[in-house]
C-alpha cells in the first residue's frame, strides 16, 4: 500500500463517479471505485480507504446498510464515511446519522464543498491513526515495564 491517502467512491451511476473523480483530481489521493453495496464492502476490505464517498441509492445493499455494516465492524469502523445523496428529506438524514455516517452531502455536489469535506476527513483520519499508533506504543512500553 502506498503512503497516499485512499478514497473509495461508491456509486452505481458512471457519470456521478466521473464527476466525483474529476472533483478529487486536485487532491493527492489514490481513488478506487465500487459499483454497488456488496462491491463497496469488498473494496473497503481490500483497498482500506481513509474516506468513503457513499451513494445512498445503490443495488444489492443501500448506502445506509453499507454504512451500518462498516461502522459496526471494528476492522472498518474507522473509515470516514461521507454519504452523497439526492435524498434530502429529514428522515433520510436521520437514517444516515443512525447508520453511523460521519457527514453527508446533497446532490448536485458542489466541488468546493466536496473537496473541503474530504480534506477535513483525511486530516481527521490521519490524527486518529496517529493517536492509535501512540496508544499501541504506550501499551507496549507498559507491557515492557518501561
Amino acid at each position: 500500500m502506498s503512503d497516499k491517502h485512499r478514497v473509495l467512491i461508491a456509486d452505481d451511476n458512471e457519470p456521478n463517479v466521473e464527476l466525483l473523480e474529476a472533483y478529487l483530481a486536485g487532491l493527492d489521493v489514490e481513488v478506487a471505485i465500487a459499483v454497488d453495496g456488496q462491491d463497496t464492502l469488498d473494496k473497503v476490505a481490500a483497498f482500506k480507504p481513509h474516506v468513503l464517498l457513499l451513494d445512498v441509492m445503490m443495488p444489492r445493499l443501500s448506502g445506509f446498510e453499507v454504512c451500518q455494516r462498516l461502522k459496526s465492524d471494528p476492522a472498518t469502523s474507522g473509515v470516514m464515511v461521507l454519504m452523497v445523496t439526492a435524498l434530502n428529506e429529514l428522515g433520510d438524514i436521520e437514517r444516515a446519522v443512525d447508520a453511523g455516517t460521519d457527514d453527508f452531502l446533497s446532490k448536485p455536489v458542489n466541488k468546493i464543498e466536496l473537496v473541503k469535506r474530504v480534506e477535513n476527513m483525511l486530516k481527521l483520519s490521519a490524527v486518529t491513526d496517529e493517536v492509535e499508533r501512540l496508544r499501541r506504543y504506550i501499551e507496549e512500553m507498559q507491557r515492557r515495564g518501561g
